[in-house]
């Protein structure tokens, strides 16, 4: 085998252009892919060739080319190749609150071991999952977004029953976040604005949206940051404009959430796509 021959194929991830809380992307991987992470959205996906393994609620899973996977928000997770030939990948990421949207305040489905076998799965995630080049009508996510969120309900086995929690306020909440996200926000600010009493809130919010009040608003100041990291803008700046108090805090936070520092993101987020 010659030195060209023996150099392994470059990692690269390829994202469609985000839509309305949902993430696309494309990915190859050899070797260690992710450290551990969480992130606060569902990461839903499809191993299209290769072992994808990867250690999830104190066990190491294998995911095989067809399999769906089903990641619970806020569960911490790696990723690795299962084999030295790599593997290759699609994930969304999907914001909770989209599927609150569908599912109208029960407790979000859980998939037990993050991987599924069932065709009920694999059909409802048949649109979301096409290649990342092709583009999706905001209608064709909707509806695609609603046919899953059924799904998920159907095959996780959860009863349509409605938790003892305040939706309507941890949506509150939320909204409220979601705007403020460039600044410090207290939780005497979250009761004024929603009504509820602190504890009440944040035990009803990871119910609602599988995450806190506080992870929520800084996965909210990342999306800034990559935005801007991806039109240019030094990671410093970009830390600055999206809030964080300096760039070690951004990477710190980058690092735990996406399971790569910011600068190796934009590596292999800009690295060449190869078959």
């Amino acid at each position: 085998m010659t030195a060209r021959q023996a150099q392994p194929r470059p990692d690269w991830v390829h994202r469609a252009t985000p839509i309305a809380g949902v993430e696309r992307i494309e990915a190859f991987f050899h070797g260690k892919a992710y450290a551990m992470h969480r992130h606060d959205t569902y990461a839903i996906g499809r191993t299209l060739a290769g072992v994808q393994s990867f250690q999830y609620r104190r066990g190491m899973r294998h995911s095989l080319p067809g399999q769906t996977l089903v990641l619970h928000p806020d569960e911490a997770h790696d990723g690795q190749a299962g084999t030295d030939a790599g593997f290759r990948y699609r994930m969304i990421y999907v914001e909770p609150a989209l599927f609150q949207d569908v599912l109208g305040g029960t407790a979000l489905p859980f998939i037990e071991g993050g991987i599924s076998t069932d065709a009920r799965l694999r059909a409802a995630t048949d649109t979301l999952l096409q290649q990342v080049s092709h583009p999706l009508e905001p209608l064709e996510q909707s509806d695609a977004l609603a046919e899953l969120a059924h799904a998920l309900a159907a095959v996780s086995g959860q009863r349509p029953m409605r938790t003892t929690g305040d939706f309507p306020s941890a949506r509150r909440a939320r909204e409220y976040l979601h705007a403020q996200a460039h600044r410090v926000v207290t939780l005497e600010e979250l009761e004024h604005a929603t009504g509820r009493d602190r504890w009440s809130l944040c035990r009803d919010f990871r119910t609602f949206y599988g995450t806190t009040p506080y992870r929520y608003l800084v996965m909210r100041r990342l999306d800034t940051a990559r935005r801007l990291m991806l039109h240019g803008l030094s990671l410093a700046d970009a830390a600055a404009s999206a809030g964080f108090a300096d760039q070690s805090h951004m990477t710190r936070h980058f690092s735990k959430t996406y399971g790569h520092t910011p600068a190796r993101w934009l590596q292999i987020a800009s690295a060449p796509r190869r078959r």
